[in-house]
């Protein structure tokens, strides 16, 4: 197949490993990848990214293999020294320790390692001094090697919140209630997604300007990544004409089910999907994209829904689609663009 043009709305660890697959296909495809960043977070004054920081880390094959997060042979000796003062916080002083009060209290729940730190670092000083993160990102990427354009979902702040549906107590003591919102990274991370939630908001995601609108209305090829639909792909959905770009060009719009047998490779998606009403299946997700996309991409153990995804209105796809290694992700990748431009032909 003749190099192409594609974008792929990503969320983190399966569009990332989605993305390298088409780098592996097809090096001089020109791939644009619109990010999630609902997850985005400030931990201890550094703005972290995290479905960026994985695409670009996985891009550059740095990213670790075992977490799937984070680079690799990293160490923790900042991790380490920091909890050694948030131990010493006085309860409820200046927010510390659980505490009262307005002030942040130290953050030792989520993990950066060392190597890891000088990304957030580095961003952080580039926002403060008037960057945007489309910018940064831009610099971030070019600093690893990466070849693709990575385009924040937008310049501005939505932030992902879950609404908790029972009272739950974190591994480090905090307690939470039913009907708690809390941020999506203390859902994810601090309660370890081990609470059933009742509903998501996209914080800010109506006053926010979608970036990427142009390239997703006129570009050869575009992909839905086989992401949390609900946290990962919901939030760049959330943004004012995203959803109407899609909806223009449906039958190019392939997406890909991060769904296979039920149950989701990896993350809450599935359980997530249950509690917010929704079937737990390649089906399920199937019903959830059918205004925006005209094929849907399936593993071959979900073979039997190609009638009642047929019956949405959309193509259906079989093909494996848990990318264990290099072969199956290249050939992923060949059938997910074959699938987008040959609709456009």
């Amino acid at each position: 197949m003749p190099s192409s043009d594609v974008v792929v709305v990503a969320g983190g660890v399966g569009a990332a490993r989605f993305l390298r697959a088409l780098r592996l296909h097809d090096a001089d495809a020109q791939v644009t990848a619109i990010v999630n960043t609902g997850d985005d977070t400030v931990v201890n004054g550094l703005h972290v990214s995290p479905d960026i920081d994985t695409v670009i880390y996985t891009l550059a094959d740095a990213i670790d293999p075992v977490r799937g997060w984070g680079l690799r042979d990293e160490t923790w000796t900042a991790m380490a020294s920091l909890r050694r003062y948030a131990a010493a916080q006085v309860p409820g002083k200046y927010g510390g320790a659980n505490g009262g009060g307005n002030a942040a209290h130290v953050n030792d729940w989520f993990n950066l390692g060392d190597r890891d730190l000088a990304t957030h670092l580095y961003r952080t000083a580039r926002l403060a001094a008037g960057a945007t993160l489309h910018e940064v990102t831009a610099e971030i990427a070019r600093a690893w090697g990466v070849r693709a354009r990575l385009v924040p979902m937008s310049n501005d702040r939505v932030a992902t919140r879950v609404v908790l549906d029972h009272d739950a107590t974190a591994p480090d003591g905090r307690a939470y209630r039913a009907g708690d919102c809390v941020s999506f990274q203390e859902y994810f991370v601090r309660l370890r997604h081990a609470v059933a939630v009742r509903g998501i908001e996209f914080d800010g995601a109506a006053q926010a300007a979608a970036l990427g609108l142009d390239e997703l209305r006129d570009v050869g090829a575009v992909v839905i990544a086989p992401s949390n639909p609900l946290v990962s792909i919901g939030p760049v959905r959330a943004l004012r004409g995203v959803d109407d770009a899609l909806a223009a060009r449906r039958d190019t719009v392939v997406g890909i089910s991060p769904i296979v047998g039920g149950a989701a490779l990896k993350g809450p998606a599935d359980r997530m999907l249950r509690e917010l009403g929704h079937e737990a299946s390649a089906l399920g997700v199937a019903r959830l994209y059918a205004p925006i996309c005209g094929a849907f991409v399936v593993d071959t153990v979900d073979a039997a829904l190609r009638d009642d995804i047929e019956s949405l209105g959309m193509r259906c796809i079989v093909t494996d689609t848990v990318m264990k290694d290099d072969r199956v992700g290249r050939a992923l990748a060949a059938t997910v663009l074959e699938a987008a431009l040959g609709a456009s032909r």
